[in-house]
């Protein structure tokens, strides 16, 4: 496992579309900046939606203009439809994520569309993009299971990720969207798309929502993922999904990576410094527990009682 790891937040899109509050466009780009100089290897800017379906991110084109593109960091954006996606490639992104779903009724809650009509989408919006050298990655919700319809059959998700494959699809995320995977299915999954697509991009996107999300993120490394999506501060969270909380917490994911002598390639130090300016934009405390508690070789002085007797 001395391979590098490629961590990739997505907390200025999959984090802020969900919050009470407008993050001003000032303030995401200042933290963007930040993160660029942290060492992630990928960073979510933003969603080109409609800005009637998610208010909080209706400035992705000013974000995406005026944010320091920093060598070695790739800005990728969620791609909803043709015409978002011309709006992407108009600010030059380096990536377009396409989102849909592996079960149908999440689908539809979700994205008004099944599996199918996603797939169908995705090729137009593919279309757009020929000649123009932007990665496509696509997100596979629900691949460990729905909310609605339980256990999504892992036969499906293998036969949709090589439909995405098929129509031109360079990436895909296999997203726990709503926390419902456990280990040995991770594990199970991810060996399984490894093995049967080498030449495919694979990126593993956990949600915290059961409290499982680091050890998932385990299983998969175990599995032979080495891209992993993870939110600064643990903000997200799909509202499609009852009872859902954040993503896992960017910072947690590399402490405990670094933990383990792998290399991340992040400055922890530094991530940490912008994951404690997410309350004051957000106006609420974070999940983040590194945050809070410190990494795990900071040290305390002794209690008072030890110093006075020698101790």
């Amino acid at each position: 496992m001395s391979k590098r790891l490629y961590i990739q937040d997505v907390a200025t899109r999959d984090g802020f579309q969900i919050e009470a509050t407008f993050v001003p466009t000032a303030d995401k780009i200042a933290l963007i900046d930040g993160l660029s100089h942290t060492g992630l290897a990928k960073i979510e800017v933003t969603s080109f939606t409609s800005p009637k379906a998610i208010p909080n991110l209706r400035d992705a084109e000013e974000v995406m203009r005026g944010i320091q593109r920093v060598p070695g960091v790739e800005y990728t954006v969620l791609v909803p439809n043709v015409k978002g996606c011309e709006r992407a490639l108009s600010c030059e992104v380096d990536e377009i994520n396409l989102v849909m779903s592996a079960s149908n009724t999440h689908g539809l809650a979700n994205l008004r569309m099944t599996p199918e009509q996603s797939l169908a989408q995705f090729a137009e919006i593919i279309e757009v993009t020929r000649g123009s050298g932007v990665f496509i990655n696509a997100s596979l919700s629900t691949t460990f299971g729905c909310p609605f319809e339980g256990e999504v059959p892992e036969a499906r998700v293998h036969e949709l990720t090589e439909r995405l494959l098929e129509i031109g699809v360079q990436g895909v995320t296999l997203c726990d969207t709503t926390g419902m995977a456990d280990p040995a299915h991770v594990e199970r999954i991810c060996r399984e798309a490894l093995q049967r697509w080498p030449e495919a991009v694979f990126t593993a996107h956990f949600h915290n929502t059961r409290g499982m999300g680091l050890a998932n993120a385990l299983a998969a490394l175990n599995a032979g993922i080495d891209r992993f999506d993870a939110s600064l501060g643990g903000l997200g969270g799909c509202p499609y999904a009852p009872g859902a909380s954040g993503n896992i917490c960017t910072e947690d994911l590399v402490h405990m990576f670094q933990r383990m002598g792998l290399d991340t390639g992040v400055n922890l130090d530094a991530l940490l410094d912008a994951a404690a300016t997410l309350p004051g934009l957000i106006g609420h405390d974070v999940p983040g527990a590194i945050l809070k508690a410190g990494k795990a070789d900071r040290r305390y002085p002794k209690p008072k009682w030890m110093q006075e007797a020698g101790l």
